[in-house]
């Protein structure tokens, strides 16, 4: 089904409505200690008291979570009768509640991980705590099973309402704010241009960027309607990402996060600050089915919606918005390290993305990125 927005304005009327059409008797809350210093936490404690329907609550997974913790929920669900389950947090939050409604009828004797997946109508809704990710709008999530990261990908996991909550948002830090703007503004460029592209999506896509780039220092400033809007457009960028996945910017991240210790977005947006203008200027080289054609009309079209007369002035434009947050670039440390990044990028998200980039490429990219 479409995804439901819920909004704190409201929530003491929507709320129990969404419990009445799905005959909900007790929820599972799967939360963390920060969620219940939230004024949120007891306010939906009290609609359920309010709405006669009971509350058992999960919070035994890690921030890297594993699938054990998984196995824990699904338990504790069982055991207690929960008939819906509610995730409000950050990345880790999420995934532990997609995988708890993803696998809960399955065999928990062997690893569901391994397991043909069974599809059950368990109602999932997420309360994103943070506006980045937009995991609260995909069919994906991480688990580590016996220390290996684990990528869960099923239609069926997508949270069938979001609950956006600007306020959530409040006791965020600078740092961690630039960084989930920056990523969820990542989402939706690498979106736009996905080989996995549809017009829908770019439209979503579309929405994100224009969103993230009028509010942004509004959020950066903990203004209440700058945070309101990225949490919109993280969710919008979600469901964009949700139907393309992500490209290069991600795929060449992911191990600065692991030598340098930036936050995610950090890395992603140094990675894409470099790989949109060499596409651009590398078009011919494009694995697009659409063709080289296709490809310079997409980048013009980004420029459009980024308020540039062309695409190079969107890269151009992004560079100098990118700079001004004056974010720290890590320094490179030898040739070693530069071919273990460039051997580290997964060949599959290479794959979505509209332009080829070798090895040597990578390596020519992560230098530019890198001081």
């Amino acid at each position: 089904m479409e995804q439901k927005i819920l909004t704190a304005e409201g929530l003491s009327g929507s709320l129990p409505e969404v419990w009445r059409e799905q005959g909900t008797t007790r929820v599972l809350l799967v939360c963390g200690a920060s969620f219940r210093r939230q004024p949120l936490y007891g306010r939906l404690l009290e609609i359920m008291k309010s709405a006669g329907v009971g509350c058992t609550e999960f919070s035994e997974y890690e921030p890297n979570p594993r699938y054990e913790s998984v196995v824990k929920g699904i338990e504790v669900l069982r055991r207690d009768g929960c008939d819906f389950v509610l995730a409000a947090g950050g990345g880790s939050g999420m995934d532990v509640a997609k995988c708890i409604k993803l696998f809960y009828q399955m065999d928990l004797s062997k690893s569901c991980l391994h397991q043909q997946i069974v599809e059950n109508d368990l109602p999932l809704m997420a309360i994103p705590t943070t506006a980045g990710t937009g995991s609260e709008a995909t069919r994906f999530a991480v688990i580590y099973e016996n220390g290996i990261k684990q990528s869960v990908s099923h239609t069926s996991c997508i949270p069938g309402w979001a609950l956006l909550d600007p306020a959530l948002l409040e006791t965020l830090p600078v740092y961690q704010r630039k960084a989930t703007m920056l990523d969820a503004f990542c989402h939706a460029a690498e979106s736009f241009w996905s080989v996995n592209s549809t017009p829908e999506s770019r439209e979503d896509a579309a929405e994100a960027i224009r969103l993230t780039l009028a509010y942004g220092d509004g959020y950066l400033a903990n203004d209440p309607e700058g945070n309101a809007k990225m949490l919109l457009a993280s969710n919008l960028a979600g469901k964009a990402i949700n139907v393309t996945q992500t490209t290069a910017g991600h795929a060449m991240a992911y191990k600065l996060t692991t030598f340098y210790g930036l936050a995610h977005g950090h890395a992603v947006a140094l990675c894409v600050d470099r790989i949109w203008p060499y596409m651009i200027g590398h078009t011919e080289d494009g694995i697009d089915p659409r063709g080289k054609e296709y490809l310079d009309g997409m980048f013009a079209k980004l420029g459009s919606v980024m308020g540039c007369a062309s695409a190079s002035g969107a890269a151009e434009k992004y560079h100098v918005w990118l700079s001004g947050l004056g974010l720290s670039v890590p320094d490179l440390k030898d040739e070693e390290e530069l071919s273990l990044l460039a051997d580290s990028v997964n060949p599959e998200r290479l794959n979505n993305n509209p332009v080829r980039l070798e090895r040597e490429t990578l390596k020519t990219l992560y230098r530019e990125i890198l001081n």
